[in-house]
C-alpha cells in the first residue's frame, strides 16, 4: 500500500493532468484524490440514490454519509415536498374498460355474489 503523500505527490505532478480536461486541470476540481470521491458520492446523493445504498457503496455508516454531505444535498427539500403531494393528490377515476361496464348510478346492474342461503 502506497502511504497517503506518496499518492497525493504523484496525483498532483501528472496524473491529475492525465485525468482531467484541460479545463477541469486549470480548475479546483480533484486538487487531491478525496475530491474525486466527494464529487461521487455527492452526485449519487443528488441524484436520488438511496444514502443507505450510497453508505454502503463507499464503505461509510449512513450516519458518518450524512454528517458529512448533508450540506451538499440540493432540493432535496422541494423533491420530498412534491412526493408527498402526489402521493395525497386525489387520483383521477379510472376509466370503465370494455370488459367492465359502467355501473354508476345503476345498481340493477351490480351482480349479486351472494350465494343464497340454503333452506333446511
Amino acid at each position: 500500500m502506497l502511504a497517503k503523500s506518496t499518492v497525493l505527490r504523484i496525483w498532483q505532478k501528472k496524473a491529475r493532468e492525465l485525468a482531467l480536461s484541460a479545463e477541469d486541470h486549470s480548475s479546483p476540481l480533484a486538487r487531491r484524490p478525496y475530491d474525486l470521491r466527494h464529487a461521487r458520492l455527492s452526485t449519487w446523493l443528488n441524484a436520488g440514490v438511496s444514502p443507505k445504498q450510497v453508505a454502503e457503496w463507499a464503505g461509510n455508516s449512513v450516519e458518518v454519509l450524512h454528517r458529512t454531505y448533508e450540506k451538499c444535498l440540493v432540493g432535496h427539500d422541494e423533491i420530498a415536498m412534491r412526493r408527498i403531494s402526489d402521493v395525497l393528490r386525489p387520483r383521477a377515476r379510472e376509466p370503465v374498460g370494455k370488459d367492465q361496464p359502467d355501473t354508476t348510478g345503476h345498481p340493477h346492474l351490480i351482480q349479486n355474489t351472494k350465494k343464497p342461503r340454503s333452506s333446511r
